[in-house]
């Protein structure tokens, strides 16, 4: 190899740094609920970057673990699944602050284009402000377009919907991980 090409290829990976991806890789967020399993989340990164960020960067600091999934709502229909709120690890599942509660840290709206379908991911906001996305996420049971265009979708379930479906309110996301390849 010249001289030059090396060198090149040396600053490019000196940039480039360690952590970086390559084109195409794929991040998966394993969330891991007690007494019922796996749900593999596929991160659509390219499509909502900073919106996988935050939630990345929460998941690898250990905010997840130990909350508790406060909102389920199966009927009239199957809807949806939420976590996220830290107060959920110590409040009572009736207490009506839950789903206030996050890291403090928000994020502005992403259209990244994907539908709210079943098995769809999507970042959880106040009421009338679709910038307020912070640490909650809501995993949808069933489709649900109407939410289209008002939260970011940043990823979808492509194992475990089994589990997504078995959870109920107050059970424990012991650990979510995250797995770049």
């Amino acid at each position: 190899m010249p001289r030059f090409a090396f060198l090149a290829f040396f600053l490019a990976v000196l940039v480039t740094g360690p952590t970086a991806q390559p084109s195409g890789a794929r991040s998966l967020m394993v969330v891991t609920v007690q007494n019922r399993g796996k749900i593999t989340i596929e991160l659509q990164s390219a499509k909502a970057p900073n919106t996988t960020a935050h939630v990345a960067k929460l998941a690898e600091s250990k905010f997840y673990d130990g909350q508790k999934f406060f909102k389920v709502v199966k009927k009239p229909r199957p809807f949806l699944i939420q976590t996220g709120d830290p107060g959920s690890r110590t409040k009572s599942m009736d207490d009506p602050s839950l789903g206030t509660g996050g890291s403090g840290k928000t994020v502005p709206f992403e259209d990244s284009g994907l539908p709210n379908v079943e098995g769809a991911v999507g970042l959880s906001t106040r009421p009338n402000d679709r910038d307020s996305g912070d640490s909650q996420f809501y995993i949808l049971l069933g489709p649900a377009r109407f939410l289209d265009g008002s939260y970011t979708v940043f990823g979808r379930v492509i194992e475990g919907m089994d589990v997504v479906r078995a959870v109920e309110l107050g059970d424990v996301v012991v650990s979510v991980t995250i797995v770049r390849g």
